[in-house]
């Protein structure tokens, strides 16, 4: 048994262990967004062509909302396709004019309006506790209209805004609405708030964390590590393509759903905007995971994951991350300046990914050329038929046998059997929250159109 790293403290993405000194750049990435929707609003309607989009745009949104979306309907599915319409389509008449308002630490970026959909806690019947953070917990929810389960983020303002971590809840919120139906990465099915909690609303997946897997079992067989490895792979593969990089790949944030598929989850550390030759430098991520060039605090690139990626690749086979020790300065050394040790009677191609993608010049790891159409042909991934893999067609190499949504025994006691507060189902009205909470997370609120479901 696993004894020297305590089991993560929740199976839907909080963590103890998490450095983010500020997250530079999701403005940026969210002028991009805007960016994106102009081009594509002119591209569906040649008319705009005829004068700036700054001088249309507000008068449309001002007298009809409803009208735009409705014409964007009827113009097709093309610009129905776009995330970005989402934002679009808020009301901003309620946000403050940021030139004429005194500056608040909540005024430090821009998270948009909210929307303000029909969703309450009162619609759900809250069931077990199934993780636990430092700013809320999961739940087990059976919505009461049909029946369905999912898990529900439940997260408290006040200590967001005391952490200053609203930045890192609205990344995460941000990115989900990415996450346009990819197989192995967790669906935000809407999100609400009350006066004094934020509510994601996501699939629920009962197989366990990797992470509780391995510490009931050691380690993997190559097989069954390849697997996963793969899954993970095409998941981070993804979000590259969409300009995102993920940042804090580990066991704790990769989940087996009921047929023993991966789903990654937890987005509060990505960065979007992220070209294929961009760089940024925020401190952040898990320390046992973190790459040479982030600690040297270095400007770095998309291939951090493929290193974290190596990491979990060999956690898997060798049951310890591979710089790991209990001393994290020692740690810390290990991953700047210690050779990659490889025991044991591996395959020639799996110790030849780990030395690609382990690899302390960023700039020679696995991935640095061509991303993830690199990590695809590698050798090691020569028995995975990648199509096959995307629409799940492979048997995964384990089945957690969980026996339907109220089958709760890869989740940690200490968590299901605590108690659900009461304040959890409490709906208090919106507006009864401080000026600076409800500033800080507007634009939080999300709920699809048909297009999104």
């Amino acid at each position: 048994m696993r004894c020297c790293r305590k089991q993560s403290s929740s199976p839907l993405g909080f963590r103890k262990e998490r450095w983010a000194p500020g997250l530079a750049g999701w403005a940026g990435g969210r002028m991009g967004n805007e960016r994106s929707l102009c081009l594509a609003v002119v591209d569906c309607f040649p008319c705009f062509r005829t004068q700036p989009l700054g001088d249309v745009l507000p008068e449309l949104i001002k007298h009809g909302r409803e009208r735009i979306e409705q014409t964007i309907k009827a113009s097709g599915s093309r610009l129905c396709s776009y995330a970005e319409r989402v934002v679009f389509l808020m009301d901003r008449s309620r946000s403050p004019d940021k030139s004429s308002q005194p500056s608040t630490p909540t005024d430090n970026i821009n998270l948009g309006p909210s929307a303000n959909p029909n969703a309450k806690p009162t619609d759900f019947d809250f069931l077990k506790v199934i993780g636990k953070g430092s700013f809320g917990k999961v739940l087990l929810a059976k919505r009461k209209c049909d029946g369905t389960f999912y898990a529900v983020k439940v997260l408290h303002k006040k200590t967001i805004l005391k952490k200053k971590e609203q930045n890192h809840i609205m990344a995460e919120r941000n990115v989900l609405l990415k996450n346009v139906k990819h197989p192995f990465l967790v669906g935000l099915h809407y999100s609400f708030q009350t006066s004094e909690k934020l509510y994601f609303v996501l699939d629920y997946v009962n197989g366990g964390e990797l992470f509780f897997h391995l510490q009931r079992e050691r380690c993997f067989r190559e097989p069954r590590a390849r697997f996963y490895a793969a899954e993970v792979a095409s998941a981070i593969g993804y979000l590259h393509s969409l300009n995102i990089i993920y940042r804090d790949l580990k066991p704790e944030n990769i989940l087996l759903d009921c047929q023993g598929h991966i789903v990654l989850t937890d987005f509060g550390l990505c960065k979007e905007g992220m070209e294929q030759e961009e760089t940024t430098s925020t401190f952040c991520g898990t320390p046992e995971y973190l790459a040479p060039e982030v600690l040297k605090k270095q400007p770095y690139d998309r291939t951090v994951d493929w290193w974290c990626l190596g990491a979990v690749l060999y956690e898997m086979l060798f049951g310890l991350p591979p710089f790991y020790s209990r001393d994290v300065s020692q740690m810390y050394d290990n991953i700047l300046h210690k050779p990659l040790q490889i025991q044991g009677t591996k395959t020639v191609a799996a110790c030849d990914i780990l030395q690609g993608l382990l690899h302390k010049d960023q700039k020679r790891r696995l991935g640095a050329k061509t991303d993830f159409l690199e990590i695809k042909n590698h050798v090691f991934f020569s028995p995975i038929n990648w199509d096959d893999l995307y629409h799940k067609r492979i048997t995964p190499p384990f089945n957690p046998n969980v026996a339907g949504p109220a089958d709760l025994r890869h989740f940690d006691p200490e968590f299901t059997q605590e108690a659900i507060s009461a304040s959890i189902t409490r709906t208090p009205e919106l507006a009864a929250s401080s000026s600076s909470a409800s500033d800080a997370f507007l634009g939080f609120s999300y709920a699809p159109t048909e297009e999104d479901i």
